[in-house]
């Protein structure tokens, strides 16, 4: 069994009709990943890979059961958009977004915990469970392989890099993903390891820092 998210996570993808959110919405539904809609505001009844996009998260909670957002976005939309999406009730939010002013990523952290949300970043590659087929986030699915050994980067590089290592060697992954390589994230090592901890699935666990870093 993954952490966080399995075979029918159902995912919205906020930022769905801009270059990098269309991009990688078709690259997550190549892999398996069940996105069942996506929010841009005033892209309301548009289409994007055969995926409804709506002017708002709580306009397309109406319709569709959604666990997890997946957020591209510039970021200086990123707090009101997470907001937006913890308001709708989303549980796990995946913040890809680079540059989220230190500040905002504060503010949104304290608001998820508050409302029992979990952020992943921001500046997040995002999660992967290659043995239930979904990806939320950036990752190549190519590199990496099911198994039984977790994976937390804070590098989103070396995510797939040690992941491709590992597959090289017949060591699959159950979990893998990247905690957001900003100097404020929302998500930390321990909050993630408590979660492998508890994962039937996972006997070992690669943790792989960033240059410069100390966690």
């Amino acid at each position: 069994m993954a952490i966080l998210v399995n075979e029918d996570t159902k995912v919205i993808v906020q930022g769905i009709t801009g270059n990098i959110g269309s991009r990688q919405t078709k690259l997550m539904l190549d892999y398996g990943t069940k996105i069942v809609s996506g929010v841009t505001p005033g892209k309301g009844g548009e289409k994007v890979h055969g995926v409804p996009v709506y002017d708002s998260v709580k306009e397309a909670k109406e319709e569709h059961h959604i666990d997890a957002s997946v957020v591209f976005v510039p970021a200086k939309f990123v707090k009101d958009t997470c907001f937006e999406a913890i308001d709708a009730g989303m549980k796990l939010i995946v913040l890809v977004t680079e540059h989220t002013p230190v500040y905002d990523t504060m503010q949104t952290n304290a608001y998820a915990k508050a409302n029992g949300a979990m952020v992943i970043g921001p500046t997040t590659p995002g999660i992967i469970a290659p043995s239930e087929k979904i990806k939320i986030g950036i990752l190549p699915g190519n590199m990496f392989c099911p198994g039984n050994v977790g994976l937390i980067s804070r590098s989103g590089t070396l995510t797939y890099e040690i992941a491709a290592n590992l597959c090289e060697e017949g060591i699959g992954q159950s979990t893998a993903m990247g905690m957001g390589a900003d100097s404020v994230v929302c998500t930390n090592l321990v909050d993630l390891l408590k979660l492998f901890c508890e994962d039937d699935q996972t006997e070992a666990v690669a943790i792989v820092g960033e240059v410069g870093g100390t966690e």
